[in-house]
């Protein structure tokens, strides 16, 4: 797909077409089996915690959005995957040099195409999120979309860092519970009943 047809798709809000770019799921979810997986969040009270080297131990790591690591004590180095529901510049995925980009959000209209044609790019289904709105009853957050992906592969483990759901609010912004649309009382229960069935999954 070149940008025409890109924008055209966008504009139009066209999934069928837009799902043909990048990596399929079913692929995505391959690269997921068996492995051992760090997902890092954003709360602000990983700064901390001295679980930098841990993080970099694990087989992939992945991170959110802008993924701020104030230091490499708390929050590691490394970077595999990049989970996005904004349009992250230029510069800060240069930086972070992650081997995939994936888009998280069913909003479609905020994905650029600098991000759309990079190689290792990844368009997760709407489906999905739109199953997971319903369930929580607001809309998902991107680390909420990555939880739910993880679920949906054949991993070995998964565990999470910086997940408070926003007890702690949020290193990449200055934003209260109340100014930003999700539930986080709703995710820290689905979180909480995913630990209690599924032994792959644990928070720190």
């Amino acid at each position: 797909m070149n940008r025409i047809a890109f924008e055209i798709a966008k504009r139009r809000g066209d999934e069928a077409r837009l799902s043909q770019l990048g990596l399929p799921e079913p692929d995505l979810l391959s690269r997921l089996a068996g492995r051992h997986v760090a997902l890092v969040g954003n709360a602000r009270s990983l700064t901390d915690k001295a679980q930098g080297t841990e993080i970099d131990a694990a087989e992939i790591v992945i991170r959110l959005n802008t993924a701020p690591m104030p230091s490499p004590v708390s929050h590691g180095r490394r970077t595999d995957w990049l989970a996005m529901s904004i349009a992250v510049p230029a510069p800060v995925i240069s930086a972070l040099a992650p081997e995939l980009l994936l888009w998280m959000t069913p909003k479609r209209k905020r994905l650029p195409w600098r991000v759309a044609c990079i190689p290792g790019f990844a368009l997760l289904p709407a489906a999905h999120a739109a199953i997971l709105h319903h369930n929580l009853g607001a809309r998902p957050t991107t680390g909420m979309l990555a939880i739910d992906l993880l679920t949906r592969s054949d991993l070995a483990s998964a565990r999470l860092y910086g997940f408070d759901f926003f007890a702690s609010k949020s290193l990449s912004g200055g934003r209260a519970a109340t100014d930003v649309p999700h539930d986080f009382a709703a995710e820290h229960d689905r979180v909480a009943g995913l630990m209690a069935t599924d032994p792959r999954f644990s928070l720190t």
